[in-house]
C-alpha cells in the first residue's frame, strides 16, 4: 500500500483507490454518460438519445451524482423555454485516459465474452 493508498484507508470511506473510483463512475451508466460527454456539450435530450434504455429519471439522478462528485459541469440557461446543457469539468476530464481504455478494452474483448457468457448458459441447462 502506497502512501495515498493510506491516506483513504486513513479516510475510513473506502477500502482501496478502486473503489473510490467506482463510486465516482460506477454503475451501468455513469461512465457511458462520462464516454459521450468527452465529444463536448450535450443537452439532456441528447444524452438520452446516446444512452438507449435509459429511463428520464435514472439519467437525471446519475447526472446529479456525476454533478456532485465534481465531474460534471451543469449550465442553466434562462430563456423559454429553458435550455440545459451539460460538458465535463477539468476535473472529469482527467477520466478521459480510463474511460478511452475501458471503451477500447471493450472492443477488443465483447466478442469473446459473448462467447464466454453463451458457453456458460449453455452448461448451466
Amino acid at each position: 500500500m502506497n502512501e495515498k493508498e493510506s491516506n483513504l484507508a486513513f479516510l475510513g470511506r473506502y477500502s482501496c483507490p478502486v473503489e473510490a473510483t467506482v463510486d465516482v463512475i460506477g454503475g451501468k451508466w455513469k461512465s457511458v454518460i462520462v464516454y459521450h460527454l468527452l465529444d463536448g456539450t450535450k443537452r439532456f435530450n441528447e444524452l438520452k438519445r446516446l444512452n438507449k434504455g435509459i429511463t428520464q429519471r435514472m439519467l437525471t439522478l446519475q447526472l446529479r451524482e456525476l454533478e456532485a462528485s465534481g465531474i460534471v459541469h451543469r449550465e442553466i440557461y434562462r430563456q423559454i423555454p429553458p435550455k440545459v446543457e451539460y460538458s465535463l469539468t477539468e476535473f472529469g476530464r482527467s477520466l478521459e485516459p480510463l474511460i478511452l481504455f475501458m471503451r477500447n478494452w471493450g472492443l477488443e474483448n465483447m466478442e469473446k465474452v459473448l462467447e464466454n457468457r453463451e458457453k456458460h448458459e449453455t452448461n448451466q441447462s
